[in-house]
C-alpha cells in the first residue's frame, strides 16, 4: 500500500499576547502604550506559547478514510490547515504525495465577487488542473451542488448552504489524491450531508484519501475505515473507527464542557464570531428552567445571544442523542429569512409542541450562519426526558424499544367471516 502521509513530531505553537489594559482604553492611551513599550523592552506586556499541536506522529496510506475526533480546541482544525499547508508547522516534519483539495470553512478558495462559474474554474486552477480538466467536470460539479440557477450569480449573494454545497461539490469533483473535509458540512441539511458522505465514500474507493473531523460519531463510523483521537493537541489513540470512537465515549471527553458557560468554550476556527451564543435555558409551562422533562408538554427554547459587529444569520437547534444521531432540526429557515441584528445582547425564543421524546438523554448542538458560519457550539445542551408513560397508562416507553411514541388509536376488532 502506498504511503501518501506521514507525519514525524510535528508541532505548531503560537505566541499570545497579554496586554493589561483598563477597562476603557482611549487612542490616547494605546499610543502612550506603545511609547511606554518602547522605553521599557515591553514589560508591561506578557507572552505565551502556546502548542496548539505537540509531539504528532501518524501515516495514512492511499485509500484510507480518517477520521480526526476530539472535544473543541483539541487541535483538529490546527492539523487539517497543516495537512493543507495552509500553515507551517513549527516543528517536526510533514511529507505528503499528492494534491491536496481542502474544505476548512465556507468559502475558502472562493472569491466572493466572482461568480459560482468563475470559482469553479479558479478553484481549479488552484488545485493545478487544467481548463479542459475542469470543464470536463464542470456538469458533474454544478449537478452536485444544485446551484445552476445562480451559477452567475456573484457568490457574495449565495446563503451558508449554498456556499458550502458549491465548494464540496469542487474539493471533491476535481480529482485530489486527498481530500480533507472539516466540521463545515454541518451548515448543510440532512439530505446535503447523506450525499457528501456517498460522495466521500466513492472518493475513497477509487483509491484516494479522504480525512475528515466530525463531532458526529455516526457519520465517523459511517465513512471512516480509520480514526484518530486528538487531545489538547496530542495523539490518545490511532486505530480502527470502532476502537477510537469507543475511547472517545469511555474518556467522556465532552463531560467536562457540561459545566463550562457556552460564552467560555472554545469554537471552531471556522466560526466567524460577530456574534456568540451565551446561554440556553429549556423553559416549561411553569416558567421555570428544566433538565429533566416532560416530553409531552410544550416547551420553549430561550436563546441569549451576544452580537458584536452588525450581522445577518440563521439559527438552527438540531435535538440529538448523545451518540450525535439528530433526531430533529429546528432552524428559522423553515419559517422566516435570516435575523438581521446590529451590536448588542438579545434572547430569541422558539415555541416547541410537545415532541413525544421516549425516555433517555438528549442533547442540543446550536449554530448561527449566515454568509459564514457566525458561531457552532456543539453539545450546548443536556436534557433528560424522565419516565415516559403512555396516556397514564402504566406502560412506560424507554430508548431501548423506541426514539418516539407517535400518539395513535386502535379500534375494536371487527368479525369479518
Amino acid at each position: 500500500m502506498t504511503r501518501v502521509i506521514e507525519a514525524e513530531k510535528v508541532g505548531k505553537k503560537y505566541i499570545i499576547d497579554h496586554q493589561k489594559q483598563e477597562k476603557y482604553f482611549t487612542l490616547r492611551d494605546s499610543i502612550s502604550s506603545k511609547f511606554k513599550n518602547i522605553f521599557n523592552g515591553g514589560l508591561n506586556s506578557s507572552r505565551e506559547d502556546f502548542w496548539a499541536l505537540k509531539d504528532i506522529s501518524f501515516d495514512i496510506d492511499q485509500g484510507d478514510r480518517v477520521g480526526l475526533i476530539g472535544r473543541n480546541g483539541a487541535g483538529k482544525s490546527t492539523m487539517l490547515k497543516v495537512l493543507s499547508k495552509i500553515t507551517e508547522p513549527t516543528e517536526g516534519i510533514i511529507k505528503i504525495k499528492g494534491r491536496v483539495a481542502s474544505l476548512l470553512e465556507v468559502g475558502t478558495g472562493f472569491h466572493p465577487e466572482l461568480t459560482g462559474r468563475e470559482n469553479i474554474f479558479l478553484n481549479g486552477a488552484i488545485l493545478g488542473m487544467s481548463k479542459a480538466e475542469i470543464k470536463r467536470k464542470f456538469d458533474e460539479i454544478v449537478a452536485f451542488a444544485e446551484v445552476e440557477r445562480f451559477l452567475d450569480t456573484p457568490v457574495k449573494r449565495y446563503s451558508s448552504g449554498m456556499y458550502v454545497r458549491l465548494a464540496f461539490a469542487v474539493a471533491a469533483h476535481l480529482e485530489p489524491e486527498i481530500l480533507v473535509v472539516d466540521e463545515v458540512l454541518a451548515v448543510g441539511d440532512a439530505q446535503f450531508q447523506k450525499k457528501c458522505l456517498g460522495k466521500m465514500q466513492e472518493v475513497g474507493k477509487k483509491g484516494r484519501t479522504v480525512i475528515f473531523v466530525s463531532h458526529n460519531m455516526n457519520a465517523i463510523k459511517a465513512l471512516c475505515n480509520k480514526g484518530v483521537l486528538l487531545n489538547k493537541g496530542k495523539i490518545i489513540k490511532t486505530g480502527s473507527t470502532g476502537e477510537v470512537c469507543e475511547l472517545y465515549d469511555r474518556m467522556g471527553i465532552n463531560a467536562d464542557e457540561r459545566n463550562t458557560p457556552l460564552i467560555e468554550r472554545k469554537r471552531s476556527s471556522e466560526c466567524s464570531l460577530d456574534a456568540k451564543i451565551v446561554d440556553i435555558d429549556l423553559i416549561t409551562e411553569n416558567g421555570n428552567r428544566q433538565i429533566n422533562i416532560d416530553s409531552k408538554k410544550p416547551l420553549k427554547i430561550n436563546l441569549t445571544v451576544e452580537v458584536y459587529n452588525p450581522v445577518s444569520f440563521q439559527i438552527s437547534i438540531k435535538i440529538c442523542e448523545n451518540n450525535d444521531l439528530i433526531l430533529s432540526d429546528l432552524s428559522t429557515c423553515f419559517y422566516k429569512g435570516p435575523y438581521t441584528f446590529e451590536s448588542g445582547t438579545y434572547n430569541i425564543s422558539c415555541e416547541v409542541a410537545p415532541s413525544f421524546l421516549t425516555e433517555g438523554e438528549y442533547k442540543i448542538n446550536c449554530h448561527l450562519a449566515g454568509y459564514k458560519i457566525v458561531d457552532f457550539v456543539p453539545d450546548a445542551y443536556y436534557f433528560k426526558v424522565e419516565s415516559f408513560d403512555v396516556c397514564n397508562s402504566g406502560f412506560s416507553i424507554n430508548q431501548n424499544q423506541a426514539k418516539f411514541y407517535i400518539e395513535h388509536k386502535w379500534n375494536e376488532a371487527v368479525k369479518i367471516n
